[in-house]
């Protein structure tokens, strides 16, 4: 097959194409990001004496808030100042969100990424790098997410100072042992990739230690009727259809930590082992 050299063009000097068409694509099909699901809540959002937000994005199921910026060219000092301008006047009038600060540039600087460095894990900050791209159709855009946020781990998560439970307490007195013995089974399934593998009985959940070291790349949190399963991975639209593709039972991805949660019964975990192995040896592969 014939390989064709794709042409790159630079919008910042472009005689026609804007920073306003740009922002007219994104509001348009706001999935094009690459950020999950989100749809548009506004654009030109003014700000008193801060100016005005380019795109407020909202995850489709409401829970997280996305504060964009968008800029032609390199970024700069101003623009980043105005974006956690932007993320943090919205946090502070809607705090029942979760806000992440995100800005769109044609070239994210290695200067940027320094400086964002120094306080990414505080501010949930998102680089994304747009390349325009000619084609005899039109013109092309492509996202590349060169910065995400910093996930925070679970509470007291690969920590001495997590509170110990034990066996009996899960099973009295938060769930039963049939639902207990559900970790059991996740524990097999994660044997097979990690013979060291243990679980790791904490007050909050149970986790995974790998020769006496806490590994956390799922926690089972086992209930009266069931089981929730949380594995830790990046949401993608390849995990997302794998699990929809199995009719695994899933409550919703967790942005915050960064999980998947899944709602398994006795049946569901023997039944569908296969991809729930997967999926944890996935986890398990990110985390060592």
């Amino acid at each position: 097959m014939k390989h064709v050299k794709l042409k790159t063009i630079n919008l910042k000097s472009h005689a026609q194409l804007n920073e306003k068409w740009l922002q007219d694509v994104i509001a348009e099909d706001p999935s094009v990001l690459g950020i999950g699901d989100v749809v548009l809540k506004d654009k030109e959002r003014i700000h008193a004496g801060a100016g005005r937000l380019d795109l407020l994005l909202q995850d489709s199921d409401g829970h997280g808030r996305y504060e964009v910026e968008i800029q032609l060219g390199a970024t700069d000092e101003s623009h980043i100042i105005r974006t956690i301008e932007y993320w943090d006047i919205e946090k502070r009038k809607y705090p029942q969100y979760d806000h992440t600060a995100v800005i769109i540039a044609e070239d994210i600087t290695s200067r940027f990424l320094n400086v964002v460095s120094l306080f990414n894990g505080f501010i949930p900050i998102m680089a994304i790098q747009v390349t325009a791209i000619e084609t005899s159709d039109g013109i092309g855009l492509q996202f590349t997410k060169v910065l995400d946020t910093v996930r925070l781990g679970y509470l007291d998560e690969d920590e001495e100072t997590a509170e110990p439970t034990d066996r009996s307490y899960w099973e009295t007195k938060r769930g039963t042992k049939k639902t207990v013995s559900l970790s059991d089974k996740i524990l097999d399934m994660s044997r097979s990739f990690s013979p060291s593998v243990e679980l790791n009985y904490n007050k909050h959940y149970i986790g995974f230690t790998v020769e006496g070291r806490s590994l956390n790349f799922a926690v089972c949190k086992p209930q009266k009727n069931g089981m929730r399963l949380e594995i830790k991975l990046p949401q993608t639209e390849e995990i997302d259809q794998k699990i929809s593709d199995s009719d695994i039972d899933i409550l919703d991805y967790d942005k915050r930590w960064g999980s998947y949660r899944l709602k398994l019964t006795d049946r569901e975990v023997e039944s569908k082992s296969e991809v729930l192995t997967s999926l944890l040896k996935q986890a398990y592969e990110l985390r060592v």
